[in-house]
């Protein structure tokens, strides 16, 4: 970023960017996808996905007039999200549905930004959501996550000349459009073989009586049409050059 003044900065931030060429669209879509289907590499990342997760259920509870007690990230790539109030209740109800759409959102909120060339703006938005979100942490594991994920956005949206800043926020974008299938299908697999009560799908089960693999169908109805639209809006908005 060139401007070093507090006016400066919001210029930046609310300036709107060249679109990138066709290709960077299609690149980082494409790296963003083979790393939701890696292994080693997917468990890193995952942490990102967490972090969105637990984000979802914290703001939801918030919106419902529940009272938030914490949020714990674990190295493991789980969390926990604890908040006070009614234990049953449409706001109850939201709250645990939030956590595994939430990634899939976030996505698609990247590709309103990137669609007005916003890319900047869509940087600094991940930034200081992220700041928000570490008041919020109660563990160390948690703080080291937050801290780390937000200074590495922060030094690519600061540091790097538009072009990378780009490449990033596109891949971002692709990447929480994808990542937020795979939990469902890896949520699914989780209950098979190790069925517990304490699943957001199971959770939704004792609030509602609608059956968990039923809510788990929801999930991923819900995060494919995301990635499906995401994928359709990025797709038409690239401008190949023939």
């Amino acid at each position: 970023m060139e401007g070093t003044s507090f006016e400066e900065v919001v210029s930046e931030v609310f300036s709107t960017q060249m679109p990138p060429p066709w290709w960077l669209v299609v690149a980082t879509g494409v790296a963003a996808l083979v790393l939701v289907s890696t292994g080693g590499p997917w468990r890193v990342a995952r942490n990102v996905v967490t972090i969105a997760h637990e984000g979802g259920h914290a703001v939801v509870a918030l919106l419902s007039g529940r009272q938030l007690t914490g949020v714990r990230l674990h190295s493991d790539t789980s969390g926990v999200t604890v908040s006070r109030g009614r234990p049953d209740g449409i706001g109850m109800i939201l709250t645990v549905f939030a956590g595994y759409v939430t990634p899939s959102v976030v996505g698609l909120v990247g590709v309103v930004f990137l669609l007005g060339n916003r890319i900047t703006g869509l940087l600094w938005l991940s930034v200081l959501l992220l700041a928000a979100m570490l008041v919020m942490i109660r563990n160390l594991y948690g703080v080291v996550s937050v801290v780390g994920t937000g200074a590495l956005v922060f030094v690519i949206s600061w540091f790097t000349p538009a072009e990378v800043q780009a490449a990033f926020a596109y891949f971002f974008t692709w990447f929480m459009l994808a990542a937020g299938v795979r939990p469902v299908f890896e949520l699914q697999a989780q209950r098979r073989r190790q069925p517990s009560a304490q699943s957001d799908a199971d959770q939704l089960h004792r609030l509602t009586g609608m059956p968990g693999t039923a809510w788990v169908m929801v999930f991923g109805a819900v995060n494919l049409a995301s990635l499906a639209l995401g994928v359709w809006l990025l797709w038409t908005s690239a401008d190949p050059v023939l």
